[in-house]
């Protein structure tokens, strides 16, 4: 069970994470200076993401415009690019073309 501290921090961020529009991507430090906590914490709150909460997880990635983690990372690439944001030869999103003005 999550505490409710947990729960409303939780959903502050997924409240600015659905803000991000499709084509566009936030970083995890992006999205905690938007709600006041560190960028590790909006990474649990991504990993904590299910199907159900409909929450658009694949537009946040590292500082470094990467995607993070290898598990999922192929299933993260192909929603993107679906999207329109476009990978470099070494796997990098140009965050000055595709990053998020939030």
């Amino acid at each position: 069970m999550k505490s409710s501290k947990k729960t409303n921090l939780y959903d502050r961020i997924f409240e600015i994470v659905n803000l991000i529009p499709a084509g566009s991507v936030a970083t995890y430090g992006q999205i905690a200076h938007l709600v006041g906590c560190s960028p590790r914490v909006v990474g649990y709150a991504m990993h904590s993401v299910s199907a159900e909460d409909d929450v658009p997880w694949q537009r946040v990635i590292n500082s470094k415009g990467k995607i993070s983690f290898p598990e999922g990372y192929d299933e993260q690439k192909a929603i993107l690019e679906a999207e329109g944001v476009v990978f470099d030869k070494m796997g990098k999103i140009d965050l000055k073309k595709f990053g998020w003005a939030g």
